[in-house]
């Protein structure tokens, strides 16, 4: 089987028609959903996610509280299903997130949820799953079947529907024309195929590394470690900027491999001075940047062909983060498709 026959290829190369679906179709809907949660004022957002769909939990995290100014916190589960003590949700917005709709905590948390007379929003790929039932409204991905164990164009579509929420219940319409930028800047990264495909090589033999960012790209430094882990096998250990000074920078000595996620924004001057400190350390950086002094501290550079607003640089970034680990996988001669250990759909309590 060629490269470009593999499910992963196709699933990653299809993200550009994804969210240009995503802003299409349910647009209409999610400006509605907001009128609605507006009207209602929700003290605070409690967000059930796992996985690849946590990830994009936390990037509403940010998104949610730059905008609206929403304080978010990411449910837990067990206290619904193992430990049967649900917190009192009645004046939050509750989201569900999860492609395949069947995890059944984050049904269970929606559930109870929607009992305690919370407004309660699903969001997945599949508009018949237990998630879109136990749900009083539901925002679909429209990502069509994704038969890659590795999410990808789900994760993007999910990022996605999220800043369309944020976006619609800040009534921001500059921030949702600037929405419309990213399918073609995502198709953008995606020409960057063959240089990832090149530099991969270089990683065929690593084992362990760390992925930083911050702020809106830290759901992103967690996305690209979780490519890494199940799909390359290596040990990738996310961490914001800031947390990995208190201790972890520790590990870091002549060329250990770190990921850096550096578009610009607020939060790069930070995250490049922490570069300026990895490099003087001797350490192996690669860096995802559009500021040409970050790329310069970089052992490989990784450029984000679009510079897009900071709030929007997730969708870029991991797009490119994406090709970088599918390329690696293919060096290091395992299956993208069939990750060892895993299936599409995970059922946890």
């Amino acid at each position: 089987m060629g490269h470009q026959e593999t499910h992963l290829y196709r699933e990653i190369h299809a993200q550009p028609t994804v969210l240009a679906n995503v802003l299409r179709v349910e647009a209409p809907r999610v400006a509605r959903i907001a009128r609605y949660v507006r009207k209602r004022a929700p003290c605070y957002v409690v967000i059930a996610a796992r996985g690849s769909s946590d990830n994009a939990a936390l990037y509403a995290k940010y998104l949610f509280g730059t905008t609206v100014g929403w304080t978010v916190a990411l449910a837990t589960p067990s206290l619904f299903t193992l430990y049967r003590r649900p917190p009192r949700l009645a004046d939050a917005l509750v989201i569900g997130i999860s492609q395949s709709g069947q995890s059944t905590d984050i049904v269970s948390v929606v559930r109870e949820a929607r009992q305690q007379g919370a407004f309660t929003l699903g969001v997945t790929n599949d508009p018949r799953s237990p998630l879109a039932e136990a749900a009083e409204e539901v925002i679909c991905l429209h990502a069509g079947e994704e038969r890659s164990i590795a999410a990808t164009k789900t994760y993007t579509a999910q990022l996605m529907v999220m800043a369309l929420l944020a976006v619609h219940l800040a009534e921001a319409s500059s921030m949702v024309e600037a929405l419309h930028r990213v399918p073609d800047a995502v198709q953008a990264c995606l020409q960057q195929g063959n240089h990832l495909r090149q530099v991969a090589e270089r990683y065929r033999y690593m084992h362990t590394c760390v992925v930083i960012g911050r702020g809106f790209n830290y759901a992103t430094a967690y996305e690209l470690a979780l490519k890494l882990k199940e799909l390359t096998y290596v040990v990738a250990e996310p961490y914001s900027s800031a947390d990995f000074q208190h201790g972890p920078i520790a590990v870091v000595a002549d060329g250990f491999p770190v990921f850096l996620l550096a578009p610009q924004g607020t939060v790069h001057p930070e995250i490049h001075a922490l570069g300026e400190r990895l490099h003087a350390r001797g350490a192996e950086l690669v860096i995802f940047s559009d500021v040409e002094a970050s790329l310069a501290l970089a052992r490989v550079p990784v450029r984000l062909p679009v510079s897009l607003p900071e709030w929007l640089s997730p969708f870029t970034t991991i797009v490119l983060g994406q090709l970088f680990t599918y390329y690696l996988t293919l060096a290091k001669d395992y299956d993208p498709d069939h990750p060892r250990g895993l299936t599409k759909v995970t059922q946890t309590l």
